[in-house]
């Protein structure tokens, strides 16, 4: 699954907005925005700020 739509799957199954999201992870709402929308460049120390949220953390995965 895509980080933006974990995020977005996450933050509604939570009942969050995305403003309430981006307030409860420290990242600007537009961040949220970005991230929701698959921006090609995005700070991954944000990335990681958001994913906290729901317990998880951006790792190194092996290309087959």
């Amino acid at each position: 699954m895509e980080i933006a739509t974990y995020v977005k799957t996450e933050r509604k199954k939570h009942g969050l907005t995305q403003l309430e999201l981006s307030k409860k992870a420290g990242v600007g709402l537009r961040f949220i925005r970005d991230l929701e929308q698959r921006k090609k460049t995005l700070r991954l120390d944000k990335v990681n700020d958001v994913l906290f949220m729901f317990g998880k953390k951006i790792g190194v995965t092996k290309i087959d």
